[in-house]
């Protein structure tokens, strides 16, 4: 696993860089020294360093999210429900006419809960609750946990004046943990209507760039090994369906063919029905 640091960039953020850091278990750098760590690694030529791989998870006036120590190599990472791509989608989006609407099975007459084993940076699950579902997000890996909780409660924040962003955000729910020990521990009686599972793609072998998200995923979290046996419980636990995003030129998920698929320009759902969706 690549190497992690916490970072503030003002002095009164320090305090809670200082609490992130405690409850993760990395150590905290100052500004000057994120600086003069940056500096040595963009002028540096040798790859085989190292100097390339570490990250910073830096705590600045807009919130929490994820840099590379090569600034030149991507810039921050951060989960931002209240502007870009997300509130772009949330306002001009396709409704239940999107794929993973239909693939979930959001319809005029049903709309159901939602638990999404992978929330990563939660942007399905945002999707999926701003279109009515009550999402339950599941995220294991630390950081990509902190960076989640942080936009979850800037868009909290941000909700106060904005009613719609407020409901949709009510509707979703975050839980650190495995998502195989959650369905061993989960009682028949609070089955979830849909259980969605979006595991880590395979990393791509060609030389043209992936989604900064991905690279930096990659080193931080890695793959999906269990995701085979993530969807065997899957399909125990959940009451209509699973569904299983994936590429469009991916394989199914441990050879398991759906019941249908829905596929667009890069991505694929493949759907397991288990019982028709009332309504």
């Amino acid at each position: 696993m690549t190497s992690i640091k916490v970072s503030f960039t003002q002095p009164d953020l320090q305090a809670a860089a200082i609490s992130i850091a405690e409850r993760l278990g990395l150590p905290v750098v100052d500004a000057e020294e994120v600086a003069a760590i940056s500096r040595a690694a963009d002028r540096s030529v040798d790859q085989a360093a190292g100097v390339n791989a570490g990250y910073y998870l830096q705590l600045d006036s807009q919130g929490l999210s994820l840099v590379p120590v090569r600034r030149k190599h991507h810039g921050p990472i951060r989960c931002d429900f209240d502007s870009g791509a997300l509130a772009h989608r949330r306002k001009f989006g396709g409704g239940n006419g999107q794929a993973i609407a239909k693939a979930v099975g959001v319809t005029g007459k049903f709309v159901p809960g939602v638990l999404d084993l992978t929330a990563g940076l939660g942007g399905d699950g945002f999707v999926l609750a701003s279109l009515g579902c009550r999402v339950r997000l599941l995220e294991r890996n630390p950081i990509v946990h902190s960076l989640l909780r942080d936009g979850l409660d800037r868009a909290a924040v941000a909700g106060e004046d904005d009613s719609e962003l407020a409901d949709i955000v009510s509707r979703m729910s975050l839980i650190e943990g495995e998502s195989r020990d959650f369905l061993g521990r989960l009682p028949a009686s609070e089955q979830e209507d849909i259980v969605f599972l979006d595991p880590m793609f395979p990393e791509r072998k060609k030389s043209a760039k992936v989604k900064k998200e991905m690279q930096a995923f990659h080193l931080i979290v890695g793959s999906d090994p269990d995701a085979g046996q993530l969807l065997e419980l899957a399909m125990q636990r959940a009451r209509y369906r699973v569904v299983v995003k994936r590429s469009v030129s991916a394989d199914y998920l441990a050879g398991m063919a759906p019941s249908y698929s829905l596929e667009g320009k890069s991505t694929r759902f493949d759907v397991f029905a288990l019982q028709r969706l009332p309504g």
